[in-house]
């Protein structure tokens, strides 16, 4: 198996090799996946955090060892600012909120064999305790957030884009699609019954959920639907 990571700050995941196919999803820096098939100048790749498959340009990804790849996934940060700049010894990235920081230290990540530097707030799995004001918290840095089929970030996001991301800063993983995150954890009868941090979902008439949002304080619910 071949290992990569997102190594730009936003990868469109595309349904197929062409740059003007729909993106199914996108990749956040440091971000990794296990790669497959390739054409041209493409990767079939599937994503290590919620299982999904796209095509991504390959300029886009960093190459890693499998070892690279597995001490990712246990030691690792995600940015908490909108945006946040990352800096080598010869250019700048900048990162939306929820990228990932391979190996951070407190100053400096790596990625394969790059170095950064870098200066803003972070989360760290498992050192953030679980709570509905945390998933509130972060789920308000995403208000006014414009809505984009297939996206994850603050500069565009889908509804379960929206929640996959607040949930992935709080520790949960959620599959990509609502169709998919309705499957996971328990329903209740009554809305009484909600709480604030829970997630809500909606159907199209006929059964099929297509759309997802969050249950803030007093029965509101924010979602990604135009802004």
């Amino acid at each position: 198996m071949e290992y990569a990571a997102c190594q730009v700050s936003i990868a469109p995941l595309r349904a197929h090799p062409a740059d003007k196919s729909e993106m199914v999803s996108q990749l956040l820096f440091g971000e990794t996946v296990e790669l497959h098939e390739s054409k041209d100048s493409w990767r079939y790749v599937i994503s290590a955090w919620d299982g999904y498959a796209g095509w991504v340009d390959v300029k886009q990804l960093k190459r890693l060892t499998p070892s690279e790849y597995d001490d990712y996934a246990e030691h690792h940060s995600m940015n908490l600012s909108l945006v946040e700049g990352l800096m080598a010894a010869d250019h700048f990235i900048p990162l939306t909120l929820g990228a990932v920081l391979p190996r951070y230290d407190g100053l400096r990540c790596t990625l394969g064999d790059q170095t950064f530097q870098f200066s803003g707030p972070v989360v760290t799995p498992g050192q953030q305790k679980l709570s509905s004001e945390w998933i509130v918290k972060i789920a308000r840095r995403y208000l006014h957030a414009p809505y984009l089929w297939g996206g994850r970030s603050p500069f565009g996001v889908d509804c379960s884009g929206l929640t996959q991301m607040v949930f992935k800063m709080a520790g949960i993983r959620l599959l990509r699609d609502a169709a998919q995150q309705v499957t996971q954890g328990r329903a209740v009868d009554f809305m009484e019954q909600c709480q604030s941090g829970d997630l809500a979902f909606f159907d199209n008439g006929r059964g099929q959920v297509t759309h997802v949002g969050i249950i803030l304080p007093d029965c509101h619910i924010i979602h990604a639907s135009g802004k």
